[in-house]
């Protein structure tokens, strides 16, 4: 029995594959590289020091799935591959639709024409409407999205729950995710954006490597304590080892669905986190304030305790380590996977 993870070759993919193989399980890995790199999976199995199925496909085509359903016996999916920069999604909201809602779909057909029924679902915080108060729980309401991403995973949560409510006896687990941050400890994977990044800590690593001139700061006028936005930033290892537990409930439960939030239930201003980077690395950081980005909100962060009580997970690095391992990762590879 395996753990079938689309989109493993992918920023969280890669680091929950790694914590998966860790905790025993074996691994079926299907990307399409569009936002990712071969280099990455070569890393991922020398880090975990076991080989394991790679196979490059699009997710949003059904017979290849088929074919991958058929050769292996899957036990679970974890379902990562998609579309995910909020900024470009505001300029593409057609090819974020159509990637990430037919990868779903299709993914769940295969699912049910193989007799597979649980799912691990990459979520997003971004489902969560802006005017809530903080912490956001699992209850707080959704909708009302201020973005096309956050949109789709809105819609994908939809689809999947519908499909565990057509008596499918489907598990589904979505996760919704704060803000990753971080990289493997051995600085040999970490964030590695095609372009210009568009989440703030690749943007500052690559700014402390000197691949960018300084750091754009999308505006100093939230109603927060410093004026910039606040979010929950968590160790990528952390969020992956949230997958293996997630993985873990999924397979004692009958049929349903889960919703749970994974953060730290702390939250950090962007001033606070580039002030963070400085210290553990003693890097500076040249910034300069732009104006706000389309589709970003003012505070954002988790209330944490459904996770704790359901799946028995909760982080543990701090800020500080996510820091220092991201430079670690971008010190040693300035150009990413392309060295």
């Amino acid at each position: 029995m395996a753990i079938f993870v689309t989109g493993g070759a992918g920023y969280i993919g890669s680091h929950t594959v790694i914590e998966l193989i860790k905790s025993g399980y074996d691994v079926v890995v299907a990307d399409n590289f569009s936002n990712s790199k071969r280099e990455a999976v070569k890393r991922v199995k020398e880090l975990a020091g076991k080989d394991f199925s790679l196979y490059e496909i699009d997710v949003c085509n059904g017979k290849a799935l088929d074919k991958i359903f058929t050769i292996h016996d899957i036990e679970c999916v974890i379902h990562f591959a998609g579309l995910k920069a909020v900024g470009e999604s505001v300029k593409k909201p057609l090819e974020y639709y159509k990637n990430n809602l037919n990868s779903t779909i299709a993914l769940s057909n295969t699912m049910i024409r193989h007799g597979v029924n649980k799912i691990i679902f990459s979520s997003s915080a971004t489902v969560y409407c802006p005017d809530n108060k903080m912490p956001l729980t699992e209850d707080s309401l959704t909708g009302g999205c201020t973005n096309p991403y956050g949109w789709t995973k809105y819609m994908c949560e939809q689809i999947l729950t519908d499909v565990v409510n057509a008596g499918s006896g489907f598990t589904a687990v979505m996760l919704r995710y704060f803000n990753p941050i971080g990289a493997h400890e051995s600085g040999k994977i970490g964030e590695d954006p095609q372009d210009i990044p568009n989440n703030i800590m690749p943007y500052i690593a690559q700014t402390a490597v000197g691949r960018r001139e300084f750091l754009k700061i999308f505006g100093d006028d939230y109603d927060t304590a410093d004026g910039t936005g606040v979010r929950d930033y968590l160790h990528v290892v952390d969020l992956a080892e949230g997958h293996v537990a997630a993985v873990k409930y999924a397979a004692q439960s009958s049929g349903g669905v889960d919703i749970i939030n994974l953060g730290t239930g702390n939250g950090v201003s962007v001033l606070e986190l580039v002030t963070a980077f400085e210290d553990a690395t003693g890097v500076k950081i040249p910034r300069e304030v732009v104006s706000r980005r389309p589709g970003d909100i003012a505070i954002c962060y988790a209330a944490t305790d459904k996770a704790k009580n359901l799946l028995g997970w909760e982080t543990k690095k701090t800020l500080k380590e996510a820091c220092a391992d991201t430079w670690r990762w971008q010190k040693n590879n300035p150009g990413g996977y392309g060295l």
